[in-house]
């Protein structure tokens, strides 16, 4: 019997859309077969602006249980799902920190030959996620990672319409994560999986 795929969800969020994304993918996998690690990115903005905020301090509070990634949590994973919000259509600047700091692994070889994914959020209607996402891949193609979006590969992607990964439009809080939010994450946590599984079954 093979080995299950470890996987870490690796996210930023700060009002908990992500957050909650995050968490559907994390079932979804686990449902799948997967060993899954639940990461967050640290939040780097100053009290200040996140008490503008009452659900940024919320989301803070809510999620303080939830470990801090480290570069192991990506060394450690045969496939890596990021999750940000969209920040003028690039990943936030917590998530890409993180990234930015594992210039060691990546000289390594560490980061390499493993599958990655992503998702996101905005505020409005194409408010930038699909570039976010594809600024995220970029990343992975560095990285000499093996990019795996959830395409049209399910019937209910033509319902929520990207292609790129999962994504939610919040309406500043407004719209809930729902059911086609859902459906959308659990469709791109199962292609994860299985694609991981027979990338490392046949590297056995």
């Amino acid at each position: 019997m093979s080995e299950p795929v470890k996987l870490s969800i690796v996210y930023y969020s700060s009002t908990g859309t992500i957050a909650e994304i995050a968490n559907t993918l994390v079932a979804e996998a686990e449902a799948a077969g997967a060993q899954v690690r639940l990461r967050k990115a640290p939040e780097l903005a100053p009290d200040a602006a996140i008490d503008s905020n009452p659900a940024w301090r919320a989301n803070l509070e809510a999620t303080s249980s939830v470990p801090e990634v480290t570069a192991d949590d990506v060394v450690w994973a045969d496939a890596v799902i990021f999750g940000s919000p969209t920040r003028y259509g690039n990943i936030a600047a917590q998530l890409k920190q993180f990234i930015d700091s594992l210039g060691g692994e990546w000289q390594q070889g560490l980061l390499a030959d493993k599958i990655y994914s992503g998702f996101t959020s905005s505020a409005t209607q194409h408010g930038g996620q699909e570039s976010t996402l594809l600024a995220l891949y970029n990343t992975i193609h560095h990285f000499g990672g093996i990019i795996v979006s959830p395409g049209y590969t399910d019937g209910s992607k033509f319902v929520d319409g990207n292609p790129y990964g999962t994504s939610h439009v919040d309406a500043q809080g407004e719209i809930k994560v729902g059911d086609v939010t859902r459906t959308a994450a659990a469709v791109q946590a199962k292609r994860v999986v299985s694609v991981a599984k027979a990338l490392k079954d046949g590297a056995a």
